[in-house]
């Protein structure tokens, strides 16, 4: 940090004498003013009473000095902004101009001093007097200069009316006078101190001010640094979380298909616990990614109304695939109502709540609902779960911390770092949102969400309620296209689909599937399995378009899949008619999700 200067410093010093110009020059008009009005009054007391002589002895040099400093004033008085040394040089015209003219009236005690009576005398005292306490702001930061001018004005009179013995206090004059002399000179003494002091404060508030915004700078560029390592670090997590994804969703495939071609039960089983390492694994990337983004402010909160028939909608696309696998019922009611909060961040809350639901529940449903309570929104997730213990309860939203169940749990259920309502609680807590548990173990647990109510922006259309087809029982004679890039997950998805009897086409990028539509492409699919992000910037999107447009049928069944876990495909998926999965995608969780697409359920295997 730099050092404050010190008082009295050379460059102190410098910019009180440029100042003081600035001031003399400042000052000027008045001073010029000042004096007119002194020769004016001069010319009325003394007028009547004196020679002409004695008048136009005083008056010619008064008047000439007066133009000269008038002069002056015009020609640099404009300049008085000027930058310290180019102002100081004109410290010695306008110290002569002032001498001159303080001589002029020290003159004057020595040309009209006995002239007429005691008011003459007592004006001219007092003209001296005045005179010289007017110089004090102009001349006062100038100590020697001053104490000269004050003496050309003030000493020529004390000596004048000192020697004139006709008056009979003309000593006692004298001493008046002496005294003015010496109260000027203190007056200007105290000015200059105060001047000096003031100068001294402005320089030390003027480098305060620049120190603190040297460290606001870097402040600022320490937090915009911070802000982009937080960035970096988020998005690092989200490569690093897609690039792993990819992998464990060809293991989980291969693995399943292993199974499929062999009916060793040990095999079955060192199957099984790949795939509940897999699925594990995906859970704690999604789960670490949410946490860091938490912690790193990565997330903002901008509530608006949020139409709950929209976002039920999405809450079904998502999760009645699970819940159908498992034969569970998955119920939303409430969804007239309109809530305001992040849409975002209230949907994130919600899936984590569902997700956990259906995990923990083997039988019975989940209910989500959402009811008026005043001026709030109560939005409650209900299961028939295994229900959590009483003194698991206050610390379910702890970081790290996993329910103990009274009994095993199933493979399933034994998974992620207990960091899944952890994640729910911080995202309630950025949207001001309280949330509370209520369970009983064995019989179920219910979730309660508390928001404010919202305002719908625009009617609401009313809920089409999903069709389910008529239910088989396996993928016999179905025609399904696959366009991936990854030749591992792609040749996993062949392996595993023709495993479980469908007839497979795979592709590798938009342009094969172009070439195919536009070739001998002639049976038309019962369902699309494309990865979105493709080579050459294009997206699964554009495969589902070509091959849509190709046989005519803008509603074939089609399953996306992504390794980014940072959604943002819910409106892709309801503006073109897809289902999302996050990799790596368990065999069973593609397999239900296939059978919910082509309304089939999907045959046993085991594990």
């Amino acid at each position: 940090m730099n050092a404050v200067p010190a008082r009295g410093a050379p460059q102190s010093a410098e910019a009180i004498a440029a100042e003081a110009v600035r001031a003399h020059l400042r000052q000027s008009p008045v001073a010029l003013f000042g004096n007119a009005v002194g020769m004016v009054l001069v010319g009325l007391i003394f007028g009547p009473v004196a020679d002409p002589w004695r008048l136009a002895l005083w008056f010619v040099p008064v008047a000439l000095l007066w133009l000269l400093r008038l002069a002056h004033w015009l020609w640099f008085g404009w300049r008085a902004g000027a930058d310290d040394a180019t102002v100081r040089r004109q410290r010695a015209p306008l110290a002569w101009l002032a001498l001159a003219q303080g001589a002029m009236w020290g003159v004057a005690a020595w040309v009209f001093w006995g002239i007429g009576g005691v008011f003459e005398k007592t004006a001219l005292i007092l003209m001296i007097a005045t005179y010289s306490f007017g110089a004090v702001q102009i001349l006062g930061t100038q100590r020697r200069m001053f104490a000269i001018f004050v003496a050309l004005v003030f000493v020529p009179g004390i000596v004048r009316v000192a020697l004139d013995t006709a008056e009979p206090n003309h000593l006692e004059l004298a001493g008046l006078m002496l005294l003015l002399f010496v109260a000027t000179l203190l007056m200007a003494r105290t000015y200059r101190g105060a001047l000096a002091d003031a100068l001294e404060l402005r320089k030390h508030s003027e480098h305060l001010a620049g120190q603190l915004q040297l460290e606001k700078a870097e402040a600022d560029a320490a937090r915009r640094q911070a802000e982009a390592a937080n960035r970096a670090k988020t998005q690092f997590f989200a490569a690093a979380s897609h690039d792993l994804r990819q992998p464990l969703h060809a293991m989980g495939l291969f693995a399943e298909a292993l199974r499929q071609r062999s009916r060793d039960p040990e095999v079955a089983s060192l199957v099984n616990s790949i795939n509940e390492s897999v699925d594990a694994l995906e859970g704690l990337f999604g789960e670490l990614l949410d946490i860091t983004r938490i912690d790193t402010g990565g997330v903002d909160v901008h509530p608006q109304p949020v139409p709950l028939r929209e976002l039920f909608a999405r809450l079904r696309l998502h999760f009645e695939p699970a819940a159908f696998e498992k034969g569970l019922a998955l119920h939303l009611r409430g969804e007239r109502h309109v809530a305001h909060a992040d849409p975002v961040l209230l949907e994130r809350v919600l899936r984590n709540l569902v997700s956990n639901a259906i995990r923990y529940t083997d039988d019975g449903g989940v209910l989500v609902s959402a009811r008026r309570r005043g001026n709030a929104l109560l939005l409650q997730v209900w299961d028939s779960g295994i229900g959590i213990a009483e003194a698991s309860l206050p610390r379910i939203f702890d970081e790290f911390y996993q329910v103990h169940a009274n009994r095993p749990l199933e493979p399933h259920q034994r998974k992620g770092l207990g960091l899944g309502l952890a994640i729910v609680k911080r995202l309630a807590d950025l949207m001001g949102a309280p949330i509370t548990v209520r369970s009983r173990l064995h019989h179920g647990t219910v979730f309660s969400l508390t928001v404010p109510l919202g305002k719908a922006p625009r009617a609401l259309g009313a809920d089409a309620a999903p069709s389910k087809a008529a239910l088989g029982l396996t993928l016999d004679d179905r025609l399904i296209v696959v366009v991936e890039d990854e030749i591992a997950v792609r040749d996993g998805l062949v392996v595993l689909l023709q495993a479980w009897g469908a007839q497979v086409l795979a592709f590798d990028g938009v342009d094969a599937v172009r070439a195919w539509v536009d070739g001998d492409a002639s049976a038309r699919p019962d369902l699309l399995l494309v990865d979105y992000r493709l080579p050459e910037g294009r997206t699964g999107i554009d495969a589902l378009a070509l091959v849509r447009a190709r046989f005519g049928a803008p509603t074939i069944p089609a399953i996306l899949v992504t390794g980014s876990s940072l959604g943002g495909h819910e409106d892709e998926a309801a503006a073109h008619d897809f289902h999302v999965l996050i990799k790596p995608v368990l065999p069973n969780r593609l397999r239900a999700m296939i059978g919910f697409k082509l309304g089939v359920r999907p045959a046993a295997s085991g594990g």
